[in-house]
Formats: structure tokens, sequence, C-alpha cells
């Protein structure tokens, strides 16, 4: 195996580069991110096998040089190994026609030729090397589950005026999703990227949970804040 070692995703923080700036290996992964949740809603997986794939993608990748292997390929396997890691199972036909429908909109399906079959046992044997890297250790404990206890307590606490006039639940679900664009949902307690996800974060820490230090806080607001940034500037 070639290429082997840490990428800059210690901790799970999203790679920088000068000036504080996403990394450009932090540019490809957002994107190949961007590209496992379209095909994954296309496939019509769920949230937690789809936050699943992103986080095999992520770890994989903080095991192995980005330029050792094609992204995209790592990204399909990732999705088909999620769905078997959540029971959700994904055919590899599906996989292929989904992904290259992303990737070139307005394609056909791809004819089942010599350049399908390929294509399909690559996926098949990167699953396996993904299954390798990673120590065969890939069932994650998410963050959704205690984000949705915690817009649980928060509803009971405010009255019912000011939840519905406040988009609390929606905020905290969408800033959850978009983490995933990043390394910080892979290298961040679930419980503490849990907390970080609501929207009264002045408030959150001391009331959801005691060991929530301002270094976490600020670690996962910076790699939000980056995350965001690419959005804008990447197409």
């Amino acid at each position: 195996m070639e290429a082997v070692g840490p990428q800059s995703c210690a901790g799970g923080d999203v790679a920088r580069g000068a000036e504080g700036r996403p990394a450009p290996e932090a540019r490809v992964h957002f994107r190949v991110t961007r590209f496992i949740m379209e095909a994954g809603v296309k496939l019509g997986m769920q949230s937690i096998p789809i936050a699943t794939a992103c986080t095999i993608y992520h770890k994989f990748f903080c095991e192995i040089n980005l330029d050792a292997y094609d992204p995209y390929l790592v990204a399909m396997s990732s999705l088909y190994l999620a769905g078997k890691v959540e029971e959700q199972h994904l055919r590899t036909r599906d996989i292929i026609n989904v992904s290259n429908r992303c990737l070139h909109p307005g394609s056909e399906p791809l004819e089942l030729d010599s350049h399908f079959w390929a294509l399909r046992d690559s996926i098949v044997q990167c699953e396996l090397l993904v299954l390798r890297v990673l120590r065969f250790q890939v069932s994650f404990q998410h963050p959704h589950k205690y984000l949705l206890h915690y817009l649980i307590s928060l509803k009971n606490w405010l009255n019912r005026y000011s939840w519905q006039r406040t988009p609390v639940s929606v905020t905290a679900w969408a800033l959850l999703r978009d983490s995933y664009h990043g390394g910080c949902s892979s290298g961040s307690a679930p419980k503490s990227l849990a907390v970080l996800q609501l929207p009264l974060m002045s408030l959150s820490p001391p009331v959801f949970s005691d060991d929530l230090t301002k270094p976490i806080i600020d670690n996962i607001v910076s790699d939000l804040i980056q995350i965001y940034t690419m959005d804008t500037e990447i197409p």
C-alpha cells in the first residue's frame, strides 16, 4: 500500500493553507463529500447511512494521502459500505448509475459493458481496501440522537410561540448535516458536536454539557466557518 500517512485532520480539523484558508485537499474533500450527500439522497439513503458514508470517507483519507487513490471511487465504495453497515443495502449498479448522473448530469445510464463491470469490480475492491485501512472499524456513534434529545429538552423549556417562531430545529439539523462536509464530524465527540449545532450556542454548553471546553467550541466553530467559506467559493 502506497502513500500511507495521516492527512491534516488531527482532531477532525479542516486542513488549512496559507492565511488560515482551506487547503487544496480540504476543497477536494468538500466537493467529494457534497457528491456523497447528493448521491445518497438520490439513492434514497437515510440521514444516518449518509453520515456513515461521509465519516468512512473522511477517516480513510486521514490515513491515506489524497493522491494515492481516486477520491470519487473511495466515495462510491463508502456509500456501498455504509449501506451494509447501516442495513440499508444498495446495489452497486444503482450506485454506479446515480454517481454517473451526479458527475455527468443529463447522461444516460451506463451500458453493461466491460467499462461498467470494471468499475463495479473497482468499487468492490476499494471497499476491501477501506475496511483494511480502517481496521474494520466502520460503525460510528453519530451526534444525531444527542441533538434530537437536546432539541426536545429545549422545546420543553420554551413556550410554544417562541419555539414556533424560531427555526432552532431546522437550523440545528442543517448545521449538523453541513458539518459532515469537513473532518469535524469524524474527529469530534458526538455529544460535543451535537451541542454545538444548537443556534443558542452561548447558552447550550453549560446547560447540555459541562465538559465542553472553550478550545473544543472554538475548533468546531472554526471548522464550520471553513466549511461555509468553501461553500461560497466552490461552484
